[in-house]
């Protein structure tokens, strides 16, 4: 192992402290939540963030574990562009609730930027802050271009590893004598406690690596940190990188032994067809995403006027297959199902709906359906 692997799993927080949940009322694991803050056709960025605190809110009321926001540019659907932004507000209007990034695209920042946001994310919520990071755009190349500033991709996600271990010591204040960065100082952060009359603050945010595929899983084990895996959108992919991420584990400070949450999308209504009419609308909004058409999530009106051609057809079928929707009593089977299946720590609900009315009520049938404290 390298030297710059031992600076990474030598760092962070205790095992159990502010990672591991526990399982509410009748659910088999913790539950939590991601949320994109959709904006749906006819509404505005500025309605989909108070949707955004209205599902911490109720999360936090009924017992979930944490509620994650994901980076992604240049999508109108997606207002989830500045993650440390959206937190910050959220911060404001919850007061338990494990707050954090699922995830933050590390090779579109710069470490220490990110080390200073979350430092003082930490501020406003000591105890409270999960960092997740992956190391994809979140976007498409030329969107990404823009916003490293640079045409070389490739090497953003080639250096990840590095650019993890830079993000650790600005976070632990821990470059050693001698190194470029030796006096400069992630504020707020350690330092503060070094300076006279400082106090040292109890916290740091957990980081946490996310993925799709075998690569961040293997690096989140061989660290020995919790690994967050993308289910909703990679499920061929999540037995394989679960295995992967177990068998590559190797305990350290942050962790004794592994801890890995699935993303898993999920939407429960009254009837089988009311969840059926809203998650066609997350399905026709990832058609046009995947055919370069990226717009505003359309209303169940307009999925279920559109014409799916074949091919399409084929890609919603599958699509579909992999979101647990229907009944809260469906919803509750399926999650149960998926739990079992994969060994997933605790699993991570993301409502893929128009509007932010039906995706608050999934949360709250779901809650309901696990006997969650109303």
């Amino acid at each position: 192992m390298s030297g710059e692997d031992e600076e990474i799993r030598g760092s962070g927080e205790t095992a159990g402290d502010g990672i591991r949940g526990t399982a509410p009322g009748a659910a088999p694991v913790p539950l939590s939540v991601l949320d994109l803050v959709t904006v749906g056709a006819g509404s505005t960025a500025s309605a989909a963030v108070r949707t955004a605190v209205d599902i911490a809110r109720t999360a936090e009321r009924r017992g979930f574990h944490r509620y994650w926001v994901a980076e992604h540019h240049s999508m109108p659907g997606v207002a989830s562009s500045s993650p440390a932004v959206l937190l910050a507000h959220l911060a404001a209007h919850t007061t338990r609730i494990r707050l954090g990034s699922g995830g933050v695209m590390l090779p579109n920042h710069a470490p220490l930027v990110i080390a200073e946001q979350f430092g003082t994310l930490e501020a406003m919520a000591p105890g409270r802050v999960d960092l997740g990071l992956g190391r994809a755009p979140g976007t498409d190349g030329a969107t990404a271009a823009a916003l490293r500033r640079t045409e070389r991709l490739h090497e953003g996600a080639d250096e990840f590893p590095q650019q993890l271990a830079e993000l650790t010591r600005f976070l632990d204040d821990s470059f050693p004598d001698g190194h470029p960065y030796a006096k400069i100082h992630a504020v707020p952060g350690p330092v503060q406690a070094t300076s006279p009359g400082g106090v040292q603050d109890p916290h740091r945010p957990p980081l946490w690596l996310l993925g799709s595929s075998g690569f961040s899983a293997r690096l989140a084990g061989s660290l020995g940190l919790p690994f967050a895996f993308a289910h909703h959108f990679s499920a061929a992919n999540t037995l394989p990188a679960l295995d992967l991420y177990r068998a590559s584990f190797r305990p350290s400070e942050v962790l004794s032994e592994p801890y890995a949450l699935i993303g898993v999308a999920a939407l429960a209504a009254e009837s089988e067809q009311e969840a059926r009419r809203q998650v066609m609308t997350g399905a026709l909004s990832m058609v046009r995403l995947r055919t370069g058409r990226p717009g505003l999530v359309p209303s169940p009106e307009e999925a279920e006027a559109y014409r799916f051609n074949e091919l399409e057809r084929g890609f919603v079928d599958s699509w579909l297959g992999n979101v647990v929707h229907g009944t809260p009593d469906a919803v509750r089977q399926g999650l149960d199902d998926l739990a079992k299946r994969t060994g997933a720590d605790e699993l991570m609900i993301t409502a893929n709906a128009h509007g932010g009315a039906a995706r608050l009520r999934s949360y709250e049938l779901i809650a309901d359906a696990y006997g969650l404290p109303a």
